[in-house]
């Protein structure tokens, strides 16, 4: 009888472990890709929905890459707030061809993706400040390893990978009063680091393809009166009352890209004060060499896919799981999602 009454029990554990986990699942938020940005407007958006848009007009794709060029990037407000700081240039640099040194631009490539989301959630509610941490930025991709460092420590304005990305009128990590300094490290997954080891075999007396990603950026909180000065509502399309923003700067990366950003910006939303609208922009700025570097795989038939440009956009045979190895796309969407779980749970 008590074997009986155990199955029963056992049995009705297992249903309320499935409600609960279905219920669970029933309330994360989803990805809604859009075409335009009029469908990011605020009475478009659904319920843990959300909507997100990375691709521009057919004009300004270059179709080699599926990636903008630097100088086609059209929206100037984009170029103001998604770069390392307003004034921001395609980086001069130096290197020796021939044992001959040379000074050239180099050329970039733009991803930028644009989300929207409603919190349920007043503003006032929102501390901020609270997520300017090193667990905040762990919980956002659990594949990249963080490290929070001080700015003494942080990679020197003076390595080459790193000047061109140094703001001009402070070191990074210093002078803001909430800001943190993360030094990150993120291993290529799945069959990434093979090919990569292989094309670094057909590479004899070229410079190795480290097979993981290095990268140093800060985070800082832009408080209210910030955001309105700064003019952040232009850029979200939201003319409302501003509760702040989060903003990441990836001022030094090993390789593959010079910069990237990302901003979340939370405003009241227009017809409901129980509700914060939070738009996240991310830009990734990828070296345009790096995506032209594909007449010495497609040659060598266990590499034809490895070609950069495909393994960014995911749609190589080389890409896996959820998080860089992926490609941006899915990089991003799964990092705004998230983001958005974290704020939701806070």
């Amino acid at each position: 009888m008590r074997s009986r009454q155990l199955a029963a029990l056992l049995v009705a554990l297992a249903v309320l472990v499935a409600t609960s986990n279905a219920q669970i699942r029933a309330q994360e938020f989803r990805i809604q890709d859009v075409s335009s940005p009029a469908a990011l407007a605020v009475d478009a958006l659904v319920p843990k929905t959300i909507a997100f848009l990375d691709r521009p007009s057919d004009e300004l794709i270059d179709p080699d890459t599926g990636l903008i060029r630097f100088e086609d990037w059209a929206r100037p407000l984009e170029k103001q707030f998604l770069t390392p700081f307003p004034s921001y240039l395609e980086p001069n640099v130096e290197t020796t061809v021939d044992g001959v040194r040379k000074r050239f631009k180099e050329k970039l490539h733009m991803y930028v993706a644009e989300a929207r989301f409603a919190l349920a959630r007043p503003p006032d509610s929102i501390d901020l400040a609270s997520f300017v941490t090193l667990p905040f930025v762990q919980r956002i991709d659990a594949a990249i390893k963080h490290n929070q460092i001080a700015p003494g420590e942080a990679v020197s304005a003076k390595d080459p990978r790193a000047v061109h990305n140094q703001h001009p009128l402070r070191r990074w990590c210093e002078t803001r009063p909430v800001t943190i300094c993360v030094h990150s490290r993120y291993q290529f997954e799945g069959k990434l680091p093979i090919g990569i080891q292989i094309a670094n075999k057909l590479r004899e007396g070229s410079k190795k393809i480290p097979d993981y990603l290095e990268f140093e950026s800060e985070l800082t909180l832009r408080p209210p009166a910030e955001v309105a000065e700064m003019g952040f509502a232009a850029l979200t399309g939201l003319d409302t009352p501003p509760a702040g923003a989060l903003e990441q700067n990836i001022f030094y990366i090993n390789q593959v890209m010079q910069f990237g950003k990302l901003l979340a910006v939370f405003q009241a939303h227009p017809s409901d004060a129980k509700q914060t609208i939070v738009t996240v922009f991310v830009a990734l700025a990828v070296e345009s060499n790096v995506l032209a570097k594909k007449k010495e795989f497609v040659k060598v038939p266990v590499l034809r896919n490895l070609v950069p440009a495909q393994v960014l956009a995911g749609k190589s045979s080389f890409n896996s799981g959820s998080s860089i190895s992926a490609g941006l796309p899915v990089y991003a969407r799964n990092e705004v999602k998230a983001i958005a779980a974290i704020l939701d749970r806070k």
